[in-house]
């Protein structure tokens, strides 16, 4: 039988799952500036790419503006799997975390 494996989440895919489970669809430079300095402008978007392609994340392309030079947005959101794999971490840090019986 072969075990299951818990996925690998950075301490960077952390706060993005904490800040998009706890508050909902953000955009990438929402999820910097709630983030407290956490989370870098210039990192944000790499990161976030990585947790699309684990299933963590998924986002959606803000319609195209009537202005040629606005810049669309993704909005983003946690997935499914990316609420439990936030969940199993946190489990799994509390137990870590308690202290061993006397």
């Amino acid at each position: 039988m072969k075990s299951a494996r818990l996925p690998t989440l950075s301490g960077k895919e952390r706060v993005i799952l904490e800040l998009l489970v706890g508050s909902g669809s953000m955009y990438g430079l929402q999820l910097v500036e709630q983030s407290r300095g956490r989370l870098k402008r210039g990192t944000v978007y790499v990161t976030l790419g990585r947790m699309e392609q684990k299933g963590l994340v998924e986002s959606l392309q803000e319609a195209a503006s009537r202005d040629a030079d606005a810049v669309t947005r993704r909005m983003y959101r946690a997935t499914g799997h990316g609420q439990r794999v936030l969940d199993a971490w946190t489990m799994v840090a509390r137990t870590f975390a308690q202290e061993p019986g006397r």
